[in-house]
């Protein structure tokens, strides 16, 4: 199921996930719009723009 942006959702997002957004250094947070932020926390397709920002820091990525 896929949500309208901008409407809340009502599953969680992954508590693991979460940890790691909040991890990631300020300067990459800040690069991250919210889509991005969406899909790598409700483990959707990651955009490649968000690949792209999280090269350094994911590991076992192939691009498709």
């Amino acid at each position: 199921m896929t949500n309208s942006p901008g409407k809340p959702r009502k599953d969680k997002p992954d508590p693991q996930r979460m940890a790691v957004l909040r991890a990631l250094p300020l300067e990459i947070k800040q690069q991250i719009n919210g889509e991005e932020a969406r899909a790598f926390l409700y483990n959707e397709e990651l955009p490649e723009s968000l690949l792209e920002k999280l090269k350094d820091y994911l590991e076992d990525i192939k691009p498709a």
